[in-house]
């Protein structure tokens, strides 16, 4: 979804090129402000048009958008540079006429490229944070809404990364401590000739939604808008650091929640007993494979309806 979103330039590194490119077309003074006024009109321009509306983006994303930059921040961002685009073609074509007429040439070029610098650099911070917005959302995973699509939920450090490292091959980064994961990942697998996608959440606490961090909002978005099937993972053992009764009630408020069929399963099973779900351990990978076949059962359940 946001893997094309274009390169951002610093506001030196615009004005470089603007002036570079104009001091390679000649003696004319008025091409020199006009060329170095549509690179850097251009330039503008095409960061705004290389960013989705934000009001044709899907739900998920549109929402993941605001928890990782912020929409508006990112409106009015990008409505900076549309103004600057246009002030710069409005300055350009001012001096290059002016330099038409016969006027002082060179001291009208100084003039125009000087107003066009200090455009440029009035928009310094909207182009940083372009940069920085730019870098955060192609870090997502493009998930397609055509393929059947498993979400890993639960508490952090109950065995979610390794659940899907063990049955896609993909590699999250695992540690022993809460929180590893810090946005979704995504991975994939075949059964069947039928491709699947696996999408591993950052952890969840049992507290409020207005509670809930920048990290856990991201958990709370794919609950929401993604079509999939939920599988909620418990750690009896307590080795997570949080209490056995704490996740139950998390697996019975997402429940309640949730429009998409869960299976609740318990991780580390070679550590501590519990009767009341399916078992599995992803350290040795016993029982993974049963798990999986329930959720598959649930997917194929669900498209069918």
């Amino acid at each position: 979804m946001f893997d094309r979103l274009p390169s951002v330039p610093s506001s030196q590194e615009l004005l470089n090129k603007a002036f570079r490119r104009a001091s390679r077309v000649g003696t004319s003074q008025d091409l020199k402000i006009s060329t170095a006024g549509n690179v850097l009109a251009e330039n503008l321009a095409g960061v705004v048009r290389g960013f989705p509306s934000l009001d044709r983006l899907p739900p998920f994303y549109r929402e993941m958008l605001d928890i990782l930059v912020g929409a508006d921040a990112l409106r009015i961002s990008l409505s900076r540079l549309q103004w600057a685009s246009g002030k710069i073609r409005q300055i350009s074509k001012s001096y290059a006429a002016l330099a038409r007429r016969g006027d002082d040439g060179p001291s009208v070029a100084r003039a125009a490229f000087g107003r066009m610098s200090s455009v440029v650099k009035s928009i310094d911070v909207d182009l940083e944070f372009l940069k920085e917005a730019r870098k955060k959302l192609r870090e997502m995973p493009t998930i397609d809404p055509e393929v059947p699509i498993i979400i890993i939920a639960g508490y952090p450090n109950v065995g979610k990364s390794s659940f899907l490292a063990g049955i896609t091959g993909a590699r999250p980064e695992i540690a022993r401590y809460p929180f590893t994961t810090k946005g979704v990942s995504l991975g994939h697998f075949t059964r069947d000739h039928q491709r699947y996608q696996v999408l591993d959440t950052p952890g969840l606490l049992d507290r409020p939604l207005e509670e809930k961090n920048t990290i856990e909002r991201q958990t709370i978005a794919a609950l929401s808008h993604l079509p999939a099937v939920v599988l909620f993972i418990l750690d009896p053992s307590e080795h997570c650091g949080y209490p056995l009764a704490s996740q139950l009630h998390l697996a019975e408020t997402l429940a309640a929640w949730i429009k998409h069929p869960m299976l609740v399963a318990v991780n580390k099973a070679d550590l501590a007993g519990f009767e009341n779900a399916p078992q599995m351990s992803t350290l040795t990978g016993e029982g993974v494979a049963e798990v999986l076949d329930l959720l598959i059962s649930l997917l194929r359940t669900r498209c069918s309806a």
